[in-house]
């Protein structure tokens, strides 16, 4: 699956951004989708994920309550929507994706996932 992000930019602390995730499979619905953050100097790191048809969504405690993720099978397309945003927010954001063949997936670890993106930067100011 080739994953193409987008929607990254320069953002003030408490403001909001929504990323996108384009797939290029027709049967990404069978997908788990996940999104992780890499900042300078440091390791990847999970950010949340959501299980093929929707149901079920789970994120890391750091951005718990204030990021979403959501996906429009019919457009083969994941969303990440940021809100409160902080400084440490600041990374370059990857989407990831691997089959979810019983829909029961809980990939947090990046050998979980197969295909990635490219990584769109998200800068937060103070």
């Amino acid at each position: 699956v080739q994953l193409v992000e987008s929607g990254g930019g320069v953002v003030q602390a408490g403001g909001s951004l929504r990323l996108s995730c384009a797939a290029s499979e027709r049967t990404f619905s069978r997908y788990a989708a996940g999104w992780f953050r890499q900042a300078p100097g440091k390791e990847r790191e999970f950010v949340g994920a959501i299980r093929r048809n929707s149901g079920y969504t789970y994120y890391a405690d750091s951005t718990m309550g204030r990021f979403t993720i959501s996906r429009d099978d019919a457009r083969n397309t994941v969303y990440l929507q940021m809100n409160n945003l902080k400084p440490a927010d600041t990374a370059v954001y990857y989407c990831a994706a691997a089959p979810d063949p019983y829909g029961n997936a809980r990939y947090a670890n990046t050998n979980e996932y197969d295909s990635w993106g490219q990584g769109t930067q998200v800068t937060v100011s103070s």
